[in-house]
């Protein structure tokens, strides 16, 4: 991999089902990790898209009365559009029923097949078909009104026999744990990986993968009565969609990260890394499992009827609000409760009062009393450097967030910078000053121009609409601004004209 590359993924979502807030907090998440990592220089693929395969796939068709195939485009378009309404800037959107995926797994398996890591046997046990996976006895409880068979997710789950096609997990139990000590990073956040190293820790069985009961997948190769498991086929999605098994998908490989959900930790940290280290190809650098979100204080599902649909919180109260509340509400990685309570007081707290009250009044200031006109800066005061010099100082501190996934912490780095140039108001009054100090308050007011203008850098990846509202108000646009402005002043340090600036957010009574 090109060390300028970087490359960021979200699940391939499972299109059994309409897309909600779940999906919309994976894929912001990324788009964000995608735009900052732009925004630093770097040549970015952001993937998203679909997982089409799977008995669970054939049956919701069937219930429907519709052929499979065109099930699934319906289904897939919904999350194409789901793309569009979040804004994200993803760089491709796979489908594992297309024809280049198929391809690259049946690659795979061969190579799987070669390395002597395949065997043909008769799988008997647990399958739940729900979660698309295989659970040992010890994993299984009855519930004791209904006396089904409950996996550790809640779903039912079927004892299965049948022929099958094994992969051998078991010889990778060392491995992988090797593996895990030698990549600290590898699995975030810590709580996830200590629950995955103990789960290899008890133990690794072998890994049925293929299915002779239903046709929907990839078929095997060089047996036709078998298709593959669906969570081998999906996770070679990563790399089908950048060109595997061409040599052109080493520009992006390994993966930087793979952010996925709480649910599907253990498919995505150890048996995609056993499988890739099977087939001789290098593991992603990281996987990072977020948490779930309650709906004020209730778990999320249909039953209830309080599924949260994000088109109708976009439609309320705006998209930037969502893709910030989201990010900032709770630490990625934890589960959350979504309540439009703390999403109001938000708006009204964060956004209008503390960055919304900053641009409108600064930009006012400008527009009205100098014509919109400011200078270049004149003299820099001791008593302005503490501002002047704050978004040199948050870079790395915001840089290393974003490594880690803590985009709580991006927020809170830019909210401090945000309150310091509120206070920087108050302290030096430029609408006092403009009547004693005309030079003086021009270079107040330009170096909170050109704060404002970092602010809406550094937020562009979270806010990027927000930001360039603002930016382009200053006569700017994000589209020609990157992390090196944060430490250059010369974009602004010229002749500008400042707009007449509108209220950003509104605050809801």
């Amino acid at each position: 991999m090109n060390n300028n590359s970087f490359f960021v993924t979200t699940p391939i979502y499972y299109v059994n089902d309409s897309p909600h807030i779940g999906h919309a907090y994976t894929s912001i998440a990324c788009d964000v990790i995608a735009r900052f990592n732009r925004l630093n220089g770097k040549k970015t693929m952001f993937l998203t898209g679909t997982d089409e395969h799977g008995l669970k796939i054939e049956q919701a068709a069937k219930k429907k009365n519709m052929d499979t195939k065109k099930f699934v485009d319906q289904m897939s378009l919904d999350f194409k559009k789901l793309t569009k309404i979040l804004n994200l800037s993803n760089d491709f959107f796979v489908r594992t029923t297309e024809t280049y995926h198929k391809k690259a797994s049946q690659h795979i398996w061969k190579i799987l097949k070669e390395n002597n890591e395949i065997y043909l046997d008769k799988y008997k046990g647990w399958y739940s078909i729900s979660d698309e996976a295989y659970f040992n006895d010890d994993e299984i409880t009855t519930d004791e009104k209904t006396k089904k068979k409950i996996a550790p997710s809640g779903n039912e789950v079927q004892w299965v026999e049948e022929e099958s096609y094994f992969f051998k997990l078991s010889k990778w139990q060392d491995k992988l744990l090797d593996f895990y000590k030698k990549n600290p990073n590898f699995i975030g956040p810590d709580s996830r990986r200590n629950e995955v190293i103990s789960f290899v820790k008890n133990g690794l069985n072998d890994l049925s993968i293929s299915r002779t009961t239903f046709s929907w997948g990839v078929e095997v190769p060089d047996d036709k009565k078998h298709v593959m498991y669906v969570w081998l086929d999906a996770l070679i999605n990563y790399l089908s969609a950048i060109g595997y098994p061409d040599k052109k998908y080493k520009k992006f490989w390994p993966a930087d990260v793979h952010i996925v959900g709480k649910d599907i930790i253990r498919f995505h940290a150890i048996y995609w890394p056993a499988f890739l280290l099977a087939a001789e190809i290098e593991p992603p650098k990281r996987i990072f499992a977020h948490g779930w979100w309650t709906n004020e204080g209730k778990k999320i599902s249909k039953s209830l009827g309080n599924v949260i649909d994000p088109n109708e919180i976009i439609k309320k109260y705006g998209l930037d609000t969502l893709r910030f509340f989201l990010l900032k509400e709770v630490p990625f990685g934890n589960d959350g409760d979504f309540s439009k309570e703390s999403l109001q007081r938000r708006i009204n707290n964060d956004l209008a009062n503390d960055l919304g009250n900053l641009v409108q009044r600064v930009l006012t200031i400008v527009n009205k009393n100098l014509n919109g006109q400011l200078n270049k800066i004149k003299e820099i005061r001791d008593s302005d450097k503490k501002l002047y010099e704050y978004p040199k100082e948050i870079l790395k501190t915001i840089e290393l967030s974003y490594e880690n996934q803590e985009f709580h912490k991006v927020i809170e780095s830019i909210w401090k910078l945000i309150s310091e140039a509120n206070k920087y108001v108050d302290e030096n009054a430029p609408w006092k000053l403009l009547k004693k100090d005309k030079e003086r308050a021009g270079d107040v007011l330009n170096i909170l121009v050109l704060i404002i203008a970092k602010i809406a850098i550094f937020l562009s990846p979270i806010m990027p609409n927000t930001s360039e509202n603002i930016l382009n108000k200053i006569g700017l646009s994000t589209k020609k601004l990157t992390m090196k402005h944060i430490n250059n002043n010369s974009f602004l340090n010229t002749t500008f004209k400042i707009k007449k600036p509108e209220i950003i957010f509104q605050k809801i009574e």
